[in-house]
Order: C-alpha cells, then structure tokens, then sequence
C-alpha cells in the first residue's frame, strides 16, 4: 500500500479564507484533470480520483489520503482543517458542475492519490475475504466493500469483469470505506493460490442440492465469500472452485437476494460467527 501519512506539513490551515481568484473557464487545466478524473480516465487525470462532497473529502482526509486539489464553488467557503499544502481552487459554480458527475453538486470536490493495496495486505490476520465476481453495477461493489469495513472482513477481492472501485458511484456508495478497506483485483490463478494458503472459499448460490445454509457453515476459518455477478450468478468455474455452497434461506416467494444484501448477510454471519468465538 501506498501511504501518506507525513504527506502533508505538520501546520494546518488556520483559515477559512475564500482564495481571490474564481476559475471561470471551463477549460483551467485542474478543472479538465477533475472532469478527465470524475470520468474514470486515469490517462488524463494523472492517475488521480476524483471526490465529490464534503462527506467524502472529511473521510479521504481522515483516512490519509493525499488531496492535491480541492475545487470549491462560488456558494461555499474553504473548509476548516485542510492540510496547509492542499492547492485550493474557487470555481463559478457552472464551471464546478461541468466537472463532476452529481446532478445536484454540493459544491465541493477534491482531486486525490488512490491508495494501491496488494493481495498480501488483504490477507493479513485471520483472513475473511469478500469476491465480487464480475460485478457490474457500481452501487452495489461499493455497498458491499462498507459492509466488508463494518464486519471486519480483511479485504475484497475482484475479478475480471467487476465495476472499478473508484467509479463515482461505488464511491459514494462505500461511504469512505474504499480509502480504508484494501480492495485488490485478482486473477482466477490467485484464487487458486488462496486454497492453497488454506483459505476456504464459499460459493453464494441459489438453494440446490449439496448446498448449506449459511447459518450452518463455518466461518470461523480463514475463508473467502464468492459473490456473482447480478444477473448471471457465478460462473461454473467459480462454482467448481469453491471448497463449499452456500445460501441464505428466504421464507419469502423471492427467487434472489440483490448481490449487495447477500454479500452483506454472510459478512454479517460471518463476524457473529467469529465474534462468538472469541
């Protein structure tokens, strides 16, 4: 993982003041890196993301993320507690909404230098892993990795195919939990590794044979959840790589939990699971 814990200088801003100078032009070369990044193109945003909301930004800053540029509009004042080295720009408020994604802008944004974690760094501890396999809508990656932080799972792991974690909207939908949860992409040959480091992993599926309730499997062990994808479920090589299946039993006529709440109700077993162990 990349830190930047002494990134900043010691001395904070003690002000609040509103710079002098309000960018106007659509076409300032920070506001084209805040579009380039709010579109996900890393090309062109010098490998920054892109942060929308006063929410988000307390939280990058909480969680030690190095701010290069925070964009603030004309109807906003500087927030307090800024490191003194963050480059701070005021926007006309039309210039600030043709940067970023919302259709009702808050009026402050930030560029930021992602966190790069790696497979080791999700792996330390007792292990309790959440795959997201192919993983298409933003909304629900982004639920499941706040519900991986609130449940104390040590990371999540992606396959090809999932939405990046830092679209805008798995962003907002983590709530901040991907600037501390190690979110690390991996191949099916690594999933094989996890197996052979004694990770079990649990395949979520649809009632069927040789499949258990989730109340009944045991998450105490270092194990990882595989999550399908929204429509098509796992994949048969998923399934067949599983150590077990797994399900959550629903009395009601629903065929299917969203990909987001299923993953979340076995992260929740698994931490009542291990929390009674302790």
């Amino acid at each position: 993982m990349t830190t930047h814990e002494n990134a900043y200088p010691l001395k904070m801003r003690e002000s609040a003041a509103m710079p002098d100078f309000v960018v106007t032009s659509r076409a300032n070369a920070r506001v084209k890196q805040l579009r380039a990044a709010t579109s996900g193109n890393a090309r062109l945003s010098g490998g920054l993301i892109a942060i929308e909301g006063e929410t988000l930004v307390h939280e990058a800053l909480r969680s030690g993320l190095l701010l290069k540029t925070v964009f603030v509009s004309e109807r906003r004042v500087v927030p307090r507690g800024l490191p003194a080295g963050v480059e701070v720009l005021r926007c006309s408020n039309e210039v600030l909404q043709s940067a970023v994604e919302t259709q009702s802008p808050q009026g402050i944004a930030a560029l930021v230098l992602p966190k790069q974690w790696d497979l080791a760094e999700a792996l330390r501890g007792e292990p309790l892993l959440l795959v997201a396999v192919g993983l298409q809508d933003p909304g629900n990656l982004g639920t499941l990795i706040r519900s991986a932080e609130a449940f104390g799972a040590t990371g999540v792991l992606t396959t090809l195919g999932t939405v990046n974690a830092w679209n805008q909207k798995a962003l907002r939908a983590s709530a901040g939990s991907v600037f501390r949860m190690p979110v690390v992409a991996v191949t099916e040959a690594e999933l094989v590794g996890l197996k052979a480091r004694g990770i079990r992993l649990f395949a979520a599926v649809a009632a069927g044979e040789n499949v258990v309730a989730a109340g009944a499997a045991d998450f105490t062990q270092d194990c990882a959840l595989l999550i399908g994808n929204e429509g098509a479920g796992l994949g048969q090589k998923f399934i067949d790589l599983a150590d077990a299946l797994i399900t959550i039993p629903c009395p009601g006529p629903v065929e299917s939990l969203n990909a987001a709440i299923a993953g979340s109700l076995l992260l929740y077993e698994a931490s009542r699971q291990r929390g009674v162990s302790e």
